[in-house]
């Protein structure tokens, strides 16, 4: 049988073997892809199910969008996954803390020879013992609590993470939501261009037939409608990509109807309420990256305590106590016996390392650098949090001012434009004055647009870089 098995289990060796090198051999040659076949191995695990569907019907505001995002969107569930994990961590250090108490029932048979001169009595007992255990640590010199504060500290750092995966997943939802308003906005205004173009076109035509313009006039109109058509077309594609990008923030496909407000709708800002001083002192307070940087500094300052009581002793105890039966049979005596018996051992021991190595003074540097990292890292983070505040700030304002000039060259363009017309009507001004007015109007249409998003992305990344997103209103 031995010699069967053997012989069995090297082919099945081999063929094991055998497929796993297959498996990890290297492509034939440099000049062609690999040539895999798609199979279950390297398919994509199927999405799991969203925890919504958008409703086509209904109008979606920011502040609904932004509530669904957080529930639907898997990083927030990766974020508050570690942070669980965190508290267990946290929950296991504790426990040190308390005495381990166990319970051990051991049963056992024993056969044996005796020996009394000049012959071997056999012998069989057996034991039956319940009996519980009880260990713990006395005095460690606080290594425990250190312990502990390492893993209170990871956990802050772990629940700081998790606001920060909110507050970013927030600010993404707005870039997303202001660029589909963004875009929604151009295809508006390059609708309107269209029909301004058209209405030139025909006004173009009209005076043709009259005898009262040129072909190369009417042309030049047909031309520009032409254009307007063309820049329709290409506002409606970036329609549908703003949208996707705005369903796979929220964590639904691309392909789910989702329907937003007008920007025309929204309110924009007149003002900034705060100075970039007291923008950037807030964001100092209540950033939450810069919190989760602040905690692992107090970890690795924990660490170092810790590192440091390992050169102390440890005072435990432990012991056992229960009940021992035994039944026995001898041979050459009638019947069999049994006896009880209590039982208890009690120890208190102090355990002191005197060399292990150097792995307490490599530990202790160790944690050292580790503190040096973290306190480095907190400084960097600060100056970049100011960097950023100051930036955002700037951009807001620059775009504040340039709003409202947008919103002065459009109300500009739209008297020009109807000017021009009216009096290319009357046949005071040429084609090529309104044509150039109609596209003067069609730019500022468009400048409008963006500067009023740009003005709602620029108040958001300042609110996500001061980490107003997490304690403001939503919006």
């Amino acid at each position: 049988m031995a010699r069967f098995h053997a012989q069995l289990v090297l082919p099945l060796g081999l063929l094991v073997a055998g497929g796993v090198g297959c498996a990890q051999k290297a492509p034939a040659s440099p000049d062609k892809p690999w040539d895999v076949t798609p199979g279950r191995q390297t398919a994509a695990p199927a999405r799991s199910a969203p925890a919504f569907a958008p409703d086509p019907s209904k109008v979606y505001t920011l502040s609904e969008l932004v509530n669904l995002a957080e529930e639907n969107n898997p990083t927030t569930r990766v974020a508050w996954e570690n942070a669980v994990a965190r508290a267990a961590d946290l929950g296991i250090a504790k426990s040190t803390l308390y005495p381990t108490l166990a319970a051990a029932a051991l049963a056992e048979s024993v056969r044996d020879n005796v020996f009394f001169a000049p012959s071997y009595y056999r012998q069989t007992t057996g034991t039956f013992t319940t009996v519980l255990t009880l260990d713990y640590t006395i005095f460690d010199f606080g290594r425990r609590l250190d312990e502990v504060s390492v893993n209170r500290s990871n956990l802050l750092a772990a629940n700081f993470l998790f606001n920060d995966t909110h507050r970013t997943i927030v600010f993404q939802v707005m870039q997303a939501y202001y660029r589909l308003l963004d875009t929604k906005g151009l295809e508006d205004a390059a609708e309107a261009n269209l029909k301004n173009a058209q209405t030139v076109e025909q006004a173009a035509e009209a005076r043709l037939q009259q005898g009262l313009a040129t072909l190369p006039d009417e042309l030049e109109a047909r031309s520009a409608a032409a254009q307007a058509d063309y820049d329709l077309q290409a506002a409606i594609g970036a329609v549908d990509i703003a949208h996707g990008n705005l369903a796979t923030v929220l964590g639904v496909s691309p392909t789910s109807q989702l329907q937003v407000t007008s920007i025309q709708n929204l309110t924009i800002p007149q003002e900034l309420e705060d100075t970039v001083e007291a923008s950037i002192d807030r964001a100092l307070a209540q950033r939450p990256d810069l919190m989760q940087r602040v905690m692992q500094l107090r970890a690795a300052e924990s660490e170092i305590k810790a590192a440091r009581t390992a050169y102390l002793p440890t005072l435990s105890i432990d012991g056992t106590g229960g009940l021992d039966r035994t039944y026995g049979k001898q041979f050459g005596t009638p019947g069999a016996f049994s006896a009880n018996q209590d039982l208890w051992d009690a120890r208190l021991s102090l355990s002191w390392t005197l060399f292990d190595g150097l792995a307490r003074e490599n530990r202790l540097a160790q944690a050292k650098a580790d503190r040096k990292q973290a306190t480095a890292a907190v400084d960097a983070i600060r100056d970049q949090v100011e960097n950023e505040v100051w930036s955002a700030y700037s951009t807001a304002r620059t775009a504040l001012r340039q709003q409202r000039a947008a919103a002065a060259l459009l109300a500009a363009a739209t008297e020009s434009y109807n000017a021009a017309l009216k009096s290319y009507t009357f046949g005071l001004r040429s084609q090529i004055d309104v044509v150039s007015a109609q596209r003067a109007l069609a730019e500022a249409r468009t400048v409008d647009v963006t500067a009023r998003t740009q003005l709602l992305t620029g108040m958001a990344a300042l609110a996500f870089q001061t980490g107003d997103l997490l304690h403001a209103k939503r919006p």
